[in-house]
């Protein structure tokens, strides 16, 4: 068998089991917590699962680069093949829905942000008509803010993560626990930049109140923060919450750096020496590994 064959169906079988075990993670809860720290605990939950399937990734492909092409192992094909077919599956279906959702045009949501690269707002007049100006300007402060952090592009990231997790529900779960954080922080943006609570909370009924009159389609379409609507359509719990925060004093931001961006260092300072150190590992005690691995399907 052809050594970059073998490793992609093993990077896809074992890497697929790693990722399965690892997907009962519960989603975060909420709180009394700020916008910002709830979001980023709900992303890097997100991601966990993700880790170990990288470690796997990295160990094979250290492993692969002792190994000569083709490898003269006997494998049990058949067996690696059954292994590998059930995740090949998961993995085909997570990559069709999210190519589907690049090419599907977004329907009337009232305002909402898309784009992938350069991602803008998209205000319907229909809705616009209905609201007063101070509202429309709440409205935009909150969809500038999505623009501002790419956020289109990060739900089609985390709605591709949660699909290669599928069938387990504690996946989506996690989703939906992020998209409501993104929510709320993205709330809390518009309001430091001098948005009022109240016209916020008038904007967010205003926009479910169209969306109820407008046929969507399927909820998971990825574009802009559609998605994140349509939870708040059918929760009316999450809703209560939003509005309840939007007529609240607005929680205090805590001083230093920006904690999104300090944990985004601080996750690749720690992960990248992790999958150096297990393409290393992949090096030097692969082979052995890989041919206990292998007898097993002989």
């Amino acid at each position: 068998m052809g050594r970059e064959w073998l490793l992609s169906m093993l990077v896809v079988s074992l890497g697929g089991l790693v990722l399965q075990a690892f997907s009962w993670f519960p989603p975060i809860k909420a709180g009394s917590t700020r916008g910002a720290e709830f979001e980023r605990k709900a992303w890097l939950r997100l991601w966990c699962p993700i880790v170990p399937t990288l470690g796997i990734a990295a160990w094979l492909g250290g492993w692969t680069l002792t190994e000569p092409d083709p490898v003269h192992d006997r494998l049990g094909v058949w067996t690696l093949y059954a292994v590998w077919a059930p995740f090949a599956v998961i993995f085909a279906r997570a990559a069709v829905r999210a190519v589907l959702a690049l090419l599907r045009r977004p329907p009337d949501s009232g305002v909402s942000t898309i784009g992938f690269i350069r991602p803008q707002t998209v205000f319907s007049p229909f809705l616009a008509k209905q609201l007063d100006d101070t509202v429309i300007r709440a409205a935009l402060a909150h969809e500038r803010a999505h623009a501002r952090h790419r956020d289109p592009l990060r739900i089609w990231l985390a709605q591709f993560v949660s699909d290669l997790q599928w069938p387990w529900p504690s996946a989506q779960r996690r989703l939906k626990a992020w998209l409501v954080a993104l929510e709320l922080v993205r709330d809390e943006e518009a309001r430091e930049s001098g948005v009022d609570g109240a016209d916020l909370a008038a904007a967010v009924l205003a926009t479910i109140r169209f969306l109820r009159q407008v046929p969507m389609g399927e909820p998971a379409t990825f574009n802009g923060t559609l998605f994140a609507h349509a939870y708040l359509i059918g929760d009316s719990l999450v809703l209560r919450e939003r509005v309840s925060r939007l007529l609240a004093p607005l929680p205090e931001r805590a001083h230093g750096r920006a904690p999104g961006r300090l944990t985004f260092q601080v996750a690749v300072l720690v992960l990248v020496p992790v999958l150096v150190i297990a393409a290393m590992l992949g090096v030097v005690y692969g082979e052995q590994v890989m041919r206990a691995l292998l007898a097993l399907t002989s």
